[in-house]
């Protein structure tokens, strides 16, 4: 190529380092005109892996096809070869006859299958530190490289050094944009259900031990298996767990394993790099990198692949990720917390799941009760979810009646907390402003618990084979008689407070009379 020819190449080239920013897309545009310019059978970029010290090709072209495959799969030590001599030297080097340098390494012929006769090599330098080199083999016409084309080549690599430097940086920009971008997406859903659960309320005994366990999970960064019926609210302990915890800062992203289809589960937890398979239009940040320095949530854990169990195991051990496509693990500091409503060691002992991932995941097991197991809180849970929704719906709804608290205690909530939630919602819908709910805005579909069957006989001969009462039993009514009280005292204070203690008007708005609403204020000790 004439002087004049190279002088446009090097006006072409320096648009294509304003305009490719992405090194995809920059470097083989690069190595391909290098190759043209040169006349060479083969051009690369060799860059350096700090981590091994090793030289890798992420750009190759070559005339054959199948040779350009298998240098980009080739590594070898950064101070051996060519290359290696020009990175060492920081000085471009010319070998008119590989064969006879000693410091030709001849194991990259080995995997190209060819003979190198003649090299050029310059070494990649930004910023005093040389990153890589350039590396051309061979000229078409059999003859080794010139002067001229040396000279060529170095001011090359200056241009090609600097411009990986801004594509690095503008990667890293990338993907530091991506992880936001997934993070305030993740913050813009937490915001958007914020008042789904609210606070966790709760005062009963099982709940009490829960916020303990929660308390000693957040103070450290083991990894968290919260199990638990389906709505009984284990992404709000999980959620809990994080703002208490020391990453309360960082992100939490919450991934329902059992709603992304296995095709993209991995690509979606790990992440992708352009080009993987298709429909990957570009780089694409994993959940995991997302969370880095904060939490990831699995939730459905007990609903992934067996081989995504065997990924997710090896994320665990060596603390990295490597996207789909993408042939270097990245390094993460996540903290996981996992949560299922089957029972994991079922699934363990049927081979659904791997034991090694369930030991690596229940380091710390928390059990979220049932609601059906916390009846005492619901009382607490209806009043809470009740001024959540009366905001919602603009509506003043003056509280609960005694009869709809008892049918909401006394109900089996399959759904637990979410259950209750979406039955109190629908009793502010379909209550009026400044009424009070009552049974006949509650669900007709809310599950009691089974009553005792009747019998004709006399009351008070007990059949020999009648079960004996049950201590449990007891205790149950106990709680639900508290419980029940426990509300009662509370929505009559907030309505003698509302009506500023005026007796007459406070009975009328509880539908009490005058006597009965003053024996309630003494049995309340509300005076």
């Amino acid at each position: 190529m004439k002087p004049t020819d190279r002088r446009l190449l090097a006006l072409e080239l320096g648009r294509a380092f304003s305009e490719r920013l992405e090194l995809d897309d920059l470097i083989p545009f690069v190595i391909a005109k290098c190759r043209e310019v040169l006349a060479a059978e083969s051009a690369a970029v060799l860059l350096i892996d700090p981590d091994r010290n090793e030289f890798f090709f992420p750009c190759a072209v070559d005339e054959n096809p199948d040779v350009a495959a298998r240098l980009q799969q080739a590594r070898f030590a950064a101070d051996q070869g060519i290359a290696g001599a020009a990175a060492q030297s920081g000085s471009a080097v010319r070998v008119d006859d590989a064969a006879t340098d000693p410091r030709w390494f001849a194991g990259i012929d080995q995997i190209t299958g060819r003979t190198t006769r003649s090299i050029l090599a310059a070494p990649l330098t930004a910023q005093a530190r040389t990153i890589g080199a350039l590396e051309v083999v061979n000229r078409l016409d059999g003859r080794p490289f010139n002067d001229d084309d040396l000279a060529f080549l170095d001011a090359l690599a200056a241009g090609v050094a600097v411009a990986i430097q801004n594509a690095r940086r503008y990667g890293v920009l990338k993907s530091t944009e991506e992880k936001l971008r997934v993070q305030v997406a993740a913050l813009r859903r937490d915001l958007a259900r914020s008042d789904r659960f609210g606070d966790i309320v709760a005062t009963s005994a099982v709940m009490r031990d829960v916020l303990r366990l929660m308390d000693s999970a957040a103070a450290s960064t083991i990894t968290v298996l919260i199990e638990g019926e389906t709505g009984a609210g284990k992404e709000l302990v999980a959620r809990g767990i994080h703002r208490a915890s020391e990453r309360a800062e960082r992100a939490f992203i919450a991934v329902n394993c059992a709603a992304l289809p296995e095709s993209l589960l991995e690509s979606q937890l790990f992440g992708h790099r352009k080009g993987a398979f298709t429909g990957a239009m570009k780089d694409q940040v994993g959940f995991f990198e997302a969370a880095d320095g904060g939490t990831i949530f699995l939730d459905e854990i007990g609903d992934m692949p067996p081989p995504m169990q065997a990924r997710l195991l090896r994320v665990l051990q060596d603390g990295e990720v490597v996207p789909v496509g993408d042939p270097h693990p990245r390094a993460i500091d996540v903290r996981v917390v996992s949560a299922t409503n089957r029972q994991l060691v079922d699934e363990v002992d049927h081979g659904r799941f791997r034991r090694d991932l369930y030991f690596r995941l229940a380091a710390f097991p928390i059990n979220v009760p049932s609601l059906r197991e916390r009846r005492e809180d619901i009382p607490l849970l209806a009043d809470h979810f009740l001024a959540a929704a009366a905001e919602r719906h603009h509506k003043r709804i003056a509280g609960i009646e005694p009869a709809a608290i008892d049918q909401l205690i006394s109900s089996e909530w399959p759904g637990n907390v979410r259950e209750l939630q979406s039955a109190i919602e629908r009793a502010v819908a379909l209550a009026p402003d400044g009424a009070t709910i009552g049974v006949e805005q509650l669900p007709r579909t809310l599950a009691q618990v089974p009553k005792p069957a009747t019998t004709d006989r006399d009351p008070e001969v007990v059949p020999e084979t009648a079960p004996r009462s049950d201590p449990a039993d007891s205790a149950e009514a106990s709680d639900l008689r508290r419980a029940r009280a426990g509300f009662e005292a509370t929505h009559v204070a907030k309505v003698l407070a509302a009506h500023h203690g005026n007796i007459s008007r406070a009975a009328q708005a509880l539908g009490l009379s005058r006597v009965a609403l003053r024996k309630k204020i003494k049995e309340y000790a509300l005076r």
